[in-house]
């Protein structure tokens, strides 16, 4: 017993000994708050479906002889558009607390995927499925303000450090008020349009959706990240998301162009001209 306790002793010791290390890596800004500008990315995923899954087929599927298959739209994409298995990212595990009725939408959204997935027609993404969107995306933070820009679609979002009240009217990414909790950055989120999804497999909300994420530097190439989603109009209660977000390392990290609008326009608008062409 005593040199098992020794052993869980060195190993306490040397866990907070790691931390303080890490605490002390942290870039900081004048102030003394943390620094978390940079180029950031997550890996894992959470666009495909915010909910444990196993790797399946593709992003749509339909029924088939003996079990589901791809659906006819989805077909040729082959492996590129299977879906990759996951441990899920919702904290305590399970599946979105939704209610029957939102349930049943979500399971038609995903049968229906390729026509109803914000993100094939490349709209603003939303909160928090910006942050996990596998693209890069950049924080530019002063000791007064914090400015997040996203690879995809040229998304931008402002941080309102100074409260400056309610959202007037609702958006794509919503607006977005923050605060410090010691050294975690809290960003209360209001006044996001129901036009987005939160992952591919067809998981919605609506008008009423309400976002509180934080942002903590556990290190200084490592953000601890949660979102705690809550809309009474579908969800039977609150439920919250955890990730880590990683600096991107290269010397010349850096956010792309990717604004997306023209490279749907075939897709939505090719059926208005003159000569169509072939579908």
């Amino acid at each position: 017993m005593k040199g098992s306790f020794r052993v869980f002793s060195v190993v306490m010791i040397l866990l907070f000994a790691e931390s303080q290390i890490a605490a002390q890596d942290i870039p900081r800004q004048p102030d003394g708050r943390p620094d978390f500008s940079g180029i950031w990315q997550v890996i894992n995923e959470a666009n495909y479906d915010l909910e444990p899954h196993i790797a399946r087929h593709s992003l749509q599927m339909r029924e088939g002889p003996v079990n589901p298959v791809p659906a006819a739209v989805t077909l040729r994409l082959g492996a590129v558009g299977a879906v990759p298995g996951s441990m899920g990212v919702i904290v305590g595990g399970g599946k979105i607390p939704y209610t029957a009725e939102a349930r049943a939408l979500k399971e038609q959204n995903m049968e229906n995927w390729i026509d109803r997935d914000p993100e094939v027609k490349c709209y603003l993404p939303g909160v928090p499925r910006a942050t996990y969107l596998p693209m890069p995306f950049q924080i530019v933070q002063s000791e007064r303000d914090i400015f997040i820009a996203y690879q995809f679609a040229g998304a931008i979002r402002d941080i309102y450090m100074d409260n400056p009240g309610p959202s007037q009217v609702d958006s794509w990414m919503g607006w977005s008020v923050g605060s410090w909790e010691g050294d975690t950055l809290v960003v209360d989120v209001t006044g996001l349009s129901d036009g987005t999804w939160l992952d591919r497999a067809g998981s919605h909300h609506s008008y009423q959706l309400h976002v509180v994420e934080r942002f903590t530097m556990m290190g200084p190439n490592h953000i601890d990240y949660e979102a705690t989603i809550e809309d009474p109009l579908v969800l039977t209660e609150p439920f919250t998301i955890k990730m880590p977000i990683y600096r991107r390392m290269e010397e010349n990290a850096r956010i792309m162009d990717f604004r997306c609008v023209e490279f749907v326009e075939e897709l939505i608008y090719g059926e208005a001209r003159r000569y169509p062409l072939p579908r």
